[in-house]
């Protein structure tokens, strides 16, 4: 195939829609080979403070959310710097998105705009070589299904009941592919509606941002009971073919004047708040924690990590925001035994994959992940194939921009055929 076929011939911007109806950016890439790639940017609502930043309008469109700046920066300087390079040069075009913004945190034409740009152009390119975009961006290897952490009870800043922890997830190990593993889920997902249906109403099946439930309960030990209930009612046995996960995203509930948490009517000190998961972790087939102590807190997360040590992953977010720099720091400091990859939260294709990849030469688990504020762009389905993270959040098997996702890797799973792989549980062990 022509060199010239893979030259950047187009870059657009349109206004889009997230999945909480706010407006987004769609990037439009197209080659002169006829590849034509089109992204669009997620938003997160638990946002930490090392993310790369949004660029907004204010005023009163939109409600202050309206993204023509970043779009006008788009079309003013960011097509005519690309068009012409390489779209296979995927670290050159990134590096360009950078140096065009200027900051170190893609404040000045917004992470919003290089990260749909980057995407875009990752997805023109493979087009124009006529191979599926996990095969383009990870190589004939690829061909591990990722095993996904479903989020089927929501709380914190995601829901609107009164649970502190913001995810109660659900994780099928128990199954030999990823379609099984989806089945499996979607029947639990639906056998833990109809008991919430009965025990608390029909409101209770209200879903949050990321299609979990959202029922009115406050207490960490009713939703993993609930959890429990709707894996056997489904028919099947926690620990064995399905086990737990919980994103606290603790930032949203510490109180920095204080250094303590806010959780279910208590003010805990980080100790008590360790010997609180410890205690679930006790009681519950959990193998998976995310955030579970403030942004800054690396020592605490060393502390529970170690704790857990084999037993439990404990996961970074907002603790590193997809930053290489404060990877560093944290493998420095044995701070987790897994790490979260938003690539939203770095602002380009080439940086996510880069902190992912040295999180996993470190022994440390990736799991790529969406965002609440989300859309039906499947493309971290293909990411986490072409990386061979082995796990993905991507929410509940419900609304579109979740089931994009799925669907997507079930369509992968099909086309690999029988050189597809599901880890099942042993990407929780050591």
């Amino acid at each position: 195939m022509p060199g010239d076929d893979f030259i950047i011939s187009e870059v657009r911007g349109l206004y889009a829609l997230d999945s909480r109806g706010n407006p987004t950016v769609k990037a439009v890439v197209k080659t002169k080979g006829g590849g034509r790639g089109y992204a669009l940017a997620p938003s997160g609502a638990s946002k930490g403070s090392k993310e790369a930043l949004e660029l907004r309008d204010g005023g009163k469109r939109w409600r202050g959310l309206g993204v023509s700046k970043a779009l006008a920066l788009l079309e003013e300087e960011v097509a005519p710097r690309l068009r012409g390079m390489d779209s296979r040069m995927q670290e050159e075009t990134d590096k360009m998105l950078s140096l065009i913004d200027g900051t170190g945190n893609k404040s000045r034409i917004g992470a919003n705009t290089t990260i749909a740009v980057s995407m875009a152009v990752a997805k023109a390119a493979a087009e124009t070589a006529g191979i599926p975009l996990y095969r383009y961006l990870g190589g004939v290897s690829s061909n591990v299904l990722p095993v996904p952490l479903l989020n089927v009870i929501n709380g914190g800043v995601h829901a609107g009941n009164k649970l502190d922890f913001q995810e109660f997830m659900i994780i099928p190990v128990g199954a030999d592919s990823f379609i099984e593993a989806l089945r499996m889920a979607s029947e639990t997902y639906h056998e833990l509606k109809e008991i919430l249906k009965k025990r608390y109403g029909p409101g209770a099946t209200n879903v949050g941002d990321e299609g979990g439930f959202a029922p009115p309960i406050e207490r960490a030990e009713e939703a993993l009971g609930l959890l429990d209930e709707a894996v056997r009612g489904a028919g099947y046995m926690p620990g064995d073919h399905f086990l737990y996960g919980i994103d606290a995203a603790a930032s949203q509930f510490y109180d920095a004047s204080t250094g303590s948490y806010a959780v279910e009517g208590k003010s805990l000190s980080r100790g008590e708040l360790l010997d609180f998961y410890v205690g679930l972790t006790e009681r519950y087939d959990i193998a998976y924690i995310e955030d579970p102590f403030e942004e800054n807190d690396m020592e605490g997360f060393g502390e529970l990590t170690n704790k857990l040590r084999g037993k439990v992953l404990v996961c970074g977010d907002d603790l590193y925001a997809t930053n290489p720099r404060y990877l560093e720091e944290g493998l420095a400091r044995g701070a987790t035994t897994a790490a979260i990859a938003k690539v939203n939260q770095i602002g380009t294709l080439t940086e996510a994959v880069d902190f992912a990849v040295k999180a996993m030469r470190s022994g440390v688990r990736v799991v790529v992940s969406h965002r609440s504020g989300d859309t039906e762009d499947p493309f971290i389905a293909d990411l986490a194939v072409a990386l061979k993270t082995g796990l993905i959040k991507t929410g509940a098997p419900s609304r579109g921009e979740r089931t994009s996702k799925y669907n997507r890797l079930i369509e992968i799973e099909y086309e690999l055929g029988a050189l597809a792989s599901y880890p099942g549980p042993r990407v929780f062990r050591p």
